[in-house]
């Protein structure tokens, strides 16, 4: 199995700015990849949206594997995204 160099939190970004750009998807920039690539931070929100929806795994996702381990990644998933804090 492929594990992504790229986190989660930003492959779900990514694919929102470009459903959103992309005249591949709903938008209408034939060339989408430079405004996806400054536009996805715009859409972490709505990533992390996404991906906290997914830590319970429905009645088929739960049967193909472990639910504990799934909602563990999901978690992982969304802590690795987290904004960084910053003490002043």
């Amino acid at each position: 199995m492929d594990v992504s160099t790229t986190p989660a939190l930003e492959r779900v970004a990514r694919v929102l700015a470009g459903q959103r750009i992309s005249a591949n998807a709903g938008g209408d920039a034939e060339s989408a990849s430079r405004e996806v690539d400054a536009a996805w931070p715009d859409h972490l929100d709505d990533a992390r949206a996404v991906l906290k929806t997914l830590r319970e795994p429905d009645a088929a996702m739960a049967a193909a594997g472990d639910p504990a381990v799934w909602e563990r990644m999901v978690l992982a998933g969304l802590e690795h995204g987290r904004p960084e804090t910053v003490t002043l």
